[in-house]
């Protein structure tokens, strides 16, 4: 790689210098600026515009520096007057040479331009809150950083320009005023919905542009039959907002034995808006086809800020193109949506058109004989609704997985055409999905094989077989398995639920090939004839090959130059003998090395040029055990391909070459040849496939270093390479990605056309997605951050600690499979925080740091307060670590980030947080009761109080009003009404469990049993009630020991108020967290060492914090054989449970953090009690601190869980409210049960404790009392520690 590839500093981009002196400056100049710098010698002018030109693009790229030079002109004009002082050098220093000073005006022009952009962007902001604020809320009109990064890029990381503003309409009626106030703006508009894109469809190529996201357009209704013109039958259908999740409209139908056939594998966080868009499609679409296939009506506003709505007539309720004639009418409205324009008009046009003939799927042809919306990749119009058929799925399904072994692609690839042609002539059967993983794949997602005994499969099939006749089924099924065996392969079948649904598992986690590459791919999803799927493997395999011979190549150059260099790194060694005697030892094995590695190469490189011959013209380049594997017919290339014939660093250099360099004297020389291959072969390129297969949609995928010019420009060939081979095989160069940015410049010309002239006639100005899917829009001007560069800040990363929050977060796909997980993503809810736009974000903020700490201005406190906002936003519930394929916790990269705050002094100081986190910290019983009769009793009673009071005076806001925005500062006022907006029904007992039986003594070790039912023989459990269950809610700490004492257990208390530790960690105090665990496990040590006597196997809690931390404490060794379980597990195990109750239903409460980690907590709340317990999601907005650090997060989350209880309750009662009292909420969390106490009022709901329940079920109502009677009478033994 070129030594100036990259001078201009702070550019932590794919960007080279190139590209970035063209961009500000124009391409005439980057060859007048490479003339100029052979002519002189310093290079100081260079480098003083190359600071210049630094400065521009990391501002350019980054808009938490551009807020910051917003809001603050005296670091603005400290900022340009630099710039202008350098340029002024360089000015002094040209002289009379025309060209340096051609060159200087060009940079001046530049630089006062950039600076003009400021006070231009004030200007424009001014107008467009003006004029949106009439439109919709002003929550809803975004120019924040974190608003602006997550909606810059999707999918791809690529990126071209920020939007401008991003606006998020509430409601579908708002859009057409919003379009056309966008137009008379003179904005370019961007529809956008999930971002998962992996063409760049949704990337702006204006900088004066405005994202619209549809994702509060979330509207589902309920499944309706409806008359189709032209259909005889009544066809079940759904309507969706364009910003439903697409996995939502599966649920629903699911929920109906209905199937909604578009199922991207995006599903998670694709939204319906994009799936229309682009014409998505999944695994159903070899049964049902793709979106476009399914619609059945959809509306959408178009560049004159009207609205048409395109219906399908005659629907053939299969595959369009199955179809002889397709029928559309458009209708057409005025803006308010209704009254209509003119008279509808009808679309007719041949099924055959709208793919390419023998092919599954097919989104190239953008023009679709002028078909409104579907397909445009928002170029013509932003979707904000349409209607879908659903499908009736076969009463039973096989979930078949197919592991392929060996070596021959050419008995493992036809099985998919043999396959899917067997299944759709059996009888009664359907094949309902049909997926395929190639090694690369089966690698990157960490698949487990199945069959025993076998290395990793070659390929992996996975096919969803249905049929009513289930006999039948499993017939069809077992001769697909018998077949698969024939080829080297076995079979698995899956029909229950929980396996079919764990067979698919790998298929979701594909994104994680990409990880090694810092999460940056291209992404290419071609479409190939089935029967022509196996060339197109043996295609991309060839590609491979060639790639990792030329990798190879390179390690070996690169090890025959160093091994005739000075070889530095053994005259390091103190010991080293540079004696005459000792180098010609040397000497003679370096020259035994390099013949090695020149007759290698040789054999290397000439079975590359000779890949087409016939293998039998060459064996000399064989080995003799591989001659004897030679076929008739076989060219070089088969041997290759079967693995006959092996190019294999390992066994033909590595091992020679530790043969030679043998002992420890030259194991530095060892050491730098492994380094540097490693280097080198982890920028090998290669293309890994998945596909659905029962199309003949093959995803393409080839992990790039974005860091990595050379790389990335030869990756760009490997992609002409695949689009040529494609076409040349008679495919399709996208068959559900879309062509966006990276295909333009693969587009055939006539279809091209087509889409222009359609463009023109539509929207002739531009004002949908300006630029995009015309010619020229391709990624000449397109560049994707690269964190590998980040790295390259080594000492400023390591001083800050960034490099670790760097590390945490630099493998993000961007998949999006977090955001329906997240607590903090609820745009509904104004609540826009899930974990892919955070590490977006964070990204950014990491750069603005580093870009700073080297400039005289220094970091300025906004990054801070865009850091805090960015922690604050996060319940670290660790519910993102399931689903994501990288297995990022952004729970952990959130406690991070507030230790990198609390290190800096920056972390944001709360009343509420620091009072709740010095009530924690105490251990002295008396100022325990102290704090707590004036925090939470106190508290409590003046909560509810200026809660009454805040009601009265109606400040409130009614039942539908929806939380405000929490980006950015929320004043001390509204924090306040956000804090009483719900009361807080929480009933304190009045006093602590350890004063209620007398066991405060920090020197003793309590341990409570019934001596009429513990013997000897008798489990010894030892508790941990943790904070909440002790100091706060002391009932949950006592109906613990209660249920215990009943069930026959002896219970170990340790002696003093402990805290487990873990709130001091998560708020970002890792120092005290550490000190509290610490001192936790040594006393734990000592109590295991008095009581030696007892056999303790059980470590029981009653709080999921707890849990989490204390798995941490490794407790086995604490107590040999111990395992920790939540107190309602256990009792699950000892098989207690309710009584006969008086009809009363449960919804149960899982905690974020929830303390049932062996079993499925719904199922233990439902054993316990007795009957089927309904699971209410989400978070209850308490959330350890939260509720009191950040009332207004809370408020967001509070808006969302109380929609699922309210759900539950219909689910049960048929009705959102609770006013007869027959069902009751149950949790297992003392946070919890403070924060879902706050929805009482509004849903009638009152909260208990599972072992609470229990209690009062089992021993009585009065069971506090009479437990409390009975140990403080004898059922304590107190051991002195």
């Amino acid at each position: 790689m070129s030594e100036r590839i990259r001078e201009i500093p702070y550019n932590y981009t794919s960007f080279s210098d190139r590209e970035i002196v063209i961009r500000f400056l124009g391409e005439r100049f980057w060859a007048m600026l490479n003339e100029l710098r052979h002519q002189r010698n310093t290079g100081i002018s260079a480098r003083m515009l190359f600071e210049v030109l630094g400065d521009m693009w990391v501002v350019t790229r980054n808009p938490y520096l551009q807020e910051d030079l917003l809001e603050n002109r005296n670091r603005l004009n400290s900022l340009i007057d630099a710039m202008h002082h350098r340029l002024g050098q360089i000015e002094a220093r040209a002289g009379d040479n025309r060209k340096a000073l051609e060159l200087h005006q060009a940079a001046t022009r530049a630089v006062d331009l950039f600076a003009r952009q400021f006070d231009e962007d004030r200007i424009l902001r001014e107008q467009v809150r003006k004029r949106f604020k009439r439109i919709t809320r002003k929550d809803n009109i975004d120019f924040g950083g974190l608003a602006r990064v997550s909606h810059a890029t999707d999918a791809t990381d690529w990126r071209v320009e920020f939007p401008f503003v991003v606006i998020s309409p509430d409601n579908e009626t708002e859009v057409a005023e919003i379009v056309r106030a966008c137009i008379d703006l003179g904005l370019t508009i961007i529809p956008r919905g999930g971002g998962t894109g992996y063409t760049g469809s949704a990337v702006p190529l204006d900088a004066r542009s405005v994202v619209i996201n549809t994702e509060k357009l979330d509207q589902l209704g309920n499944i309706t039959p409806v008359t189709i013109n032209g259909v005889d039958r009544p066809v079940p259908t759904v309507h969706c907002g364009a910003g439903v999740v697409t996995r939502r409209v599966s649920e629903l139908a699911e929920e109906h034995g209905l199937v909604f056939a578009v199922d991207p594998t995006s599903q998670d966080a694709s939204c319906i808006g994009g799936n229309v868009a682009m014409n998505a499609g999944g695994k159903k679409a070899v049964l049902w086809g793709t979106t476009l296939d399914n619609l059945v009506s959809w509306r959408m506003v178009t560049p004159d800020a009207t609205w048409i709505e395109v219906e399908r007539y005659h629907h053939n309720l299969g595959k369009i193109h199955e179809q002889d004639e397709v029928v559309f009418c458009i209708h057409s409205y005025q803006s308010d949506g209704k009254t209509p324009l003119g008279q509808p008009r009808m679309l007719r046009m041949a099924g055959a058109t709208f793919r390419k003939a023998g092919l599954g799927k097919d989104v190239t042809d953008k023009f679709l004989s002028g078909l409104p919306g579907i397909q445009k990749e928002g170029c013509d119009g932003i979707i904000t609704s349409a209607r879908f058929i659903l499908h009736r799925m076969p009463n039973y399904t096989r979930t078949v997985c197919l592991e392929f072994f060996g070596t021959e692609l050419s008995r493992a690839i036809p099985a998919i055409v043999e396959l899917k042609d067997y299944v759709e002539q059996a009888e009664d059967v359907v094949l309902a999905g049909l997926e395929h993983l190639d090694e690369r794949y089966i690698k990157a997602v960490r698949y487990a094989t199945k069959t025993p005994g076998r290395e990793r499969p070659r390929m992996v099939l996975l096919a969803d077989i249905a049929g009513d006749d289930e006999p039948g089924l499993d017939a069809v099924v077992s001769e697909v398995v018998k077949r698969v065996k024939a080829r080297n392969g076995e079979g698995f079948v899956a029909s229950s639920p929980e396996a079919r649904r764990h067979f698919w598992l790998d298929r979701a986690r594909t994104a994680a090939i990409s990880a090694h590459t810092n999460a940056f791919k291209i992404n290419e999803d071609v479409v190939i004839p089935l029967e022509r799927l196996s060339d197109y493997s043996v295609g991309i395999e060839r590609i491979n090959i060639e790639q990792s011979i030329a990798n190879k190549l390179v390690s070996v150059d690169t090890f025959i130059e160093h091994l005739s260099g000075d070889l530095k790194e053994l005259k390091q060694d103190e010991d080293y003998d540079n004696s005459a005697e000792n180098r010609a030892i040397l000497q003679a094995k370096l020259d035994l090395a390099t013949d090695h590695l020149r007759n290698i190469r040789q054999r290397w490189a000439a079975l590359a040029e000779h890949m087409d011959d016939p293998a039998h013209e060459h064996q000399d380049l064989l080995y003799e055990h591989e001659k004897a594997l030679i076929r008739d017919d076989d060219c070089v290339l088969d041997m290759l391909l079967r693995r006959d014939v092996r190019i294999s660093y390992r066994n033909e250099i590595k091992q020679r070459l530790r043969e030679i360099f043998r002992g420890q004297e030259l194991e530095p020389l060892r050491n730098a040849l492994r380094n540097k291959h490693l280097a080198i072969k982890n920028n090998r390129l290669f293309i890994a496939l998945h596909m659905h297969a029962g199309d003949g949609n093959v995803h393409t995928n080839i992990p790039v270093h974005s860091d990595n010019y050379q790389m990335l420009h030869e990756a760009d060939r490997l992609v002409e390479r695949v689009m040529q081979l494609a076409q040349q095989l008679g495919g399709v160069i996208s068959g559900e990605h879309g062509i966006g940015l990276t295909k333009i410049h693969f587009l055939e010309t006539g279809k091209l056309d087509d889409f222009v002239q359609y463009k023109n006639q539509v929207d002739p100005e531009g004002r949908f997605n300006k630029g995009k899917l015309l010619p020229g829009s391709g990624l000449d001007n397109a560049y994707t951050p690269s964190l590998a560069l980040v790295q390259q800040e080594a000492l400023i990363l390591e001083q800050s600690e960034l490099g670790l929050l760097n590390d945490e977060v630099k493998h993000c796909l961007r998949c999006g499979k977090c955001k329906p997980e997240c607590m903090t993503h609820v745009p509904r809810a104004n609540l826009l925080y899930s974990p892919r736009n955070k590490i977006l974000a964070t990204g950014l903020i990491i750069e603005a740091f580093l870009y700073e700490e080297q400039t005289r201005r220094g970091v300025s406190v906004r990054h801070f307060g865009d850091l805090n906002d960015v922690a604050d936003h996060c319940t670290v519930c660790h519910k993102c670590l399931n689903p994501c394929p990288v297995d990022i916790d952004f729970g952990d990269v959130s406690i991070r980030m507030r230790k990198v705050l609390k290190d800096h002094g920056q972390k944001k100081f709360n009343i509420g947080s620091w009072a709740a986190m010095q009530f924690l910290n105490v251990t002295d019983p008396t100022m325990i009761k102290a704090m707590r009769l004036g925090m939470a009793q106190a508290g409590f009673r003046a909560i509810n109080a200026a809660h009454s009071v805040a009601k009265m005076l109606g400040l409130l806001g009614g039942r539908e009003r929806l939380p405000p925005s929490t980006t950015g500062n929320t004043s001390a006022t509204q924090q306040i009404v956000h804090l009483v907006r719900k009361p807080m029904r929480a009933r304190v007992p009045p006093k602590p469990l350890r004063s209620l039986i007398a066991s405060e003594d920090p020197t003793q070790v309590v341990i409570i049993r019934d001596e009429d039912k513990a013997g000897s023989e008798s489990d010894a459990v030892f508790y941990f009630p943790g904070c909440g269950s002790e100091r706060l809610f002391s009932q949950i700490g006592l109906a613990t020991l209660a249920m215990l004492y009943d069930s026959g257990a002896r219970t170990v208390l340790p002696p003093g108020y402990l805290c487990c530790g873990y709130p001091q960690t998560a708020a970002g105090d890792a120092a005290k967290g550490q000190a509290i665990s610490t001192a936790n496990r040594v006393l734990f040590h000592r109590v295991a060492n008095t009581l030696n006597y007892l056999d303790i196997k059980t470590v029981i809690v009653s709080c999921g914090t707890c849990m989490d931390q204390l798995l941490k404490y490794e407790f086995e060794q604490i107590f040999p054989g111990c395992r920790l379980l939540d107190i309602h597990e256990y009792l699950m195990e000892q098989g207690i449970s309710m009584n006969a109750k008086d009809g009363r239903q449960y919804l149960y409460h899982d905690p974020c953090h929830t303390p049932m980690k062996t079993y499925n907590p719904v199922k233990v709340a439902s054993s316990l009690v007795q009957q089927e317990v309904l699971l209410s999601s989400r978070c209850c907005g308490e959330s350890g601190t939260l509720g009191t650090a950040r009332p207004d997060i809370a408020d967001q989350l509070r808006y969302r869980k109380q929609e699922e209880l309210e759900k539950g309750l219909v689910k049960l009662t048929g009705q959102p409210d609770n006013n007869a009292g027959k069902v009751k909420l149950l949790t297992s969390c003392p946070a919890c049960q403070q924060g879902l106490s706050r929805y009482q009022d509004d849903t009638g709901l009152e909260t208990d404790y599972i072992v609470v329940e229990l209690c009062n079920n089992l021993l009585g109502i009065n069971w506090q009392d009479d437990f409390i009677k009975k140990v403080n009478s004898n059922g304590i033994e107190r051991v002195l520690l």
